[in-house]
């Protein structure tokens, strides 16, 4: 570390600390969390290099445009140089300053900037440029940047890739999807997440089987939209297979898979229906053996695409058996309890259905908080007044990929309203409208990206067979 680096690091425990205790005097006896961080401080060089920023740091302070450096109150630029681990604050002529901007919007300006209004293509650029610091060399991308959230989780990495290939960066997307290949075993399972050298968590968390459903569909979605990147990967193919097989055997003979987690990471004997496997299990799953089959069409694997098609069709006969006659709810019980996975059933990851498309409505409209944003569920176990920023998102996908363009713009709009101070996505707002847990997080940014980028132009849909 450099003379100035250690400057840095003294200089920021220190604000770190004023700021805590300003805060903490003026809300005892609370503390604020270590995760009370509005946003990532980058340097625009390759690999790219973050750093949390600390709110007291970031006061009066706002991202350069089109970058991940900041200028501070005070007219300096806080950037990480290219080949340091540190941030350091320089002035604003530093030429690494307009080397490090320079870098960044030379980057977004290689895809596309999804957005109708300056506040959208603003929100956009952010994700991108977060989601860009979030992932790693070696394709590791992390839920966050803080303790239990700087791992990695299939679903939240297939997301991240999905998003970066509807955005034109199929470079980063690919390497997302080569760290799923790496990381899958040989039954074609995954862990519920991983560390950044893609080494299993070992928490006594179980397989999350939407993981394998997200997976193939990000892989699908890669391929549709990049085909000459993903043509022949073996190392994809192989993926594909070990996970499509995996979820085709799995199907009971009610053609349900069995029960698991899904993203609400809670014990599968805690639901209403402890014994099958909610919708946030059972949607995926049936997008990933559609995007599987797909695949296996177009390589000309014709066994493994009648197979994979068939175990589709049963699944989604059981889907249409015990979900459908209760409104899709979460688990398959008479007035069972609503949430955001029903979106998983509505384009851009299924074909339109005028019963999925109610549900969704009905849905959101029981998991709609007073000032906006939604809770994850109905009968929520955790704090009921605080939003979800991933499921606000994933109504607004869905909304704007079933052509509800108002809707959409509006879910947009108070995701918007509710970033941190320097414009970044948090998970959770608060009921005084103010970010309450990491921010950025990866899932919000991709699911944003996707929504902008349907609102132009239909994404594709894994077809039904």
């Amino acid at each position: 570390m450099t003379p100035m680096a250690r400057t840095v690091r003294r200089v920021s425990v220190l604000l770190i600390g004023a700021s805590l205790i300003a805060t903490c005097a003026a809300k005892l006896p609370s503390t604020p969390p270590d995760w009370a961080s509005p946003g990532l401080i980058g340097g625009g060089g390759w690999p790219y290099a973050s750093q949390a920023v600390d709110p007291e740091t970031a006061a009066g302070a706002s991202y350069l445009p089109r970058s991940s450096v900041i200028g501070l109150r005070d007219g300096r630029v806080l950037l990480i140089p290219f080949g340091w681990d540190e941030a350091v604050a320089v002035p604003r002529d530093d030429p690494r300053v307009a080397a490090a901007v320079r870098n960044d919007s030379a980057w977004l300006a290689s895809g596309a900037l999804p957005g109708r209004t300056v506040t959208q293509r603003d929100m956009a650029s952010r994700a991108l440029l977060d989601l860009r610091l979030l992932t790693r060399p070696n394709g590791a991308s992390t839920a966050s940047w803080y303790g239990e959230w700087n791992y990695v989780w299939p679903r939240d990495a297939a997301f991240t890739a999905a998003a970066f290939d509807v955005t034109g960066h199929p470079t980063e997307a690919h390497r997302i999807l080569q760290f799923l290949a790496r990381t899958q075993n040989q039954r074609g399972l995954w862990a519920a997440r991983y560390n950044t050298d893609a080494t299993a968590v070992s928490d006594g968390r179980r397989v999350q089987l939407d993981g394998l459903g997200w997976a193939l569909w990000a892989t699908w979605l890669s391929h549709r939209l990049d085909p000459p990147g993903t043509a022949q990967p073996a190392e994809l193919w192989t993926m594909v297979r070990r996970a499509a097989n995996q979820m085709s055997r799995s199907l009971g003979a009610d053609g349900l898979p069995p029960r698991s987690s899904d993203y609400f990471e809670r014990s599968p004997g805690t639901e209403q229906d402890p014994h099958r496997p909610t919708l946030g299990v059972v949607a995926p799953i049936l997008t990933g053996l559609r995007a599987a089959t797909a695949l296996a069409i177009e390589r000309g694997a014709s066994a493994e695409a009648q197979r994979w098609q068939s175990a589709a069709g049963r699944l989604a006969v059981a889907i249409d058996h015990r979900f459908k006659p209760y409104g899709y709810p979460r688990s398959p019980v008479p007035h069972g309890d609503m949430d955001a996975a029903v979106t998983f059933l509505a384009p851009p990851f299924a074909a339109p259905d005028a019963g999925v498309d109610t549900a969704v409505l009905t849905a959101e409209n029981r998991l709609a908080l007073p000032d906006g944003g939604v809770l994850p569920g109905e009968h929520w176990q955790g704090n009921r007044t605080e939003a979800w920023t991933p499921e606000t998102a994933m109504f607004a996908l869905a909304a704007a990929a079933a052509g509800r363009t108002d809707e959409a713009t509006a879910e947009l709009d108070w995701l918007a309203t509710h970033r941190t101070s320097l414009g970044v996505l948090p998970e959770k707002v608060n009921r005084q409208g103010q970010p309450s847990s990491v921010a950025p997080l990866g899932w919000t940014a991709a699911l944003v990206l996707l929504t902008l980028q349907a609102l132009d132009h239909p994404l594709p849909t894994p077809p039904a067979g």
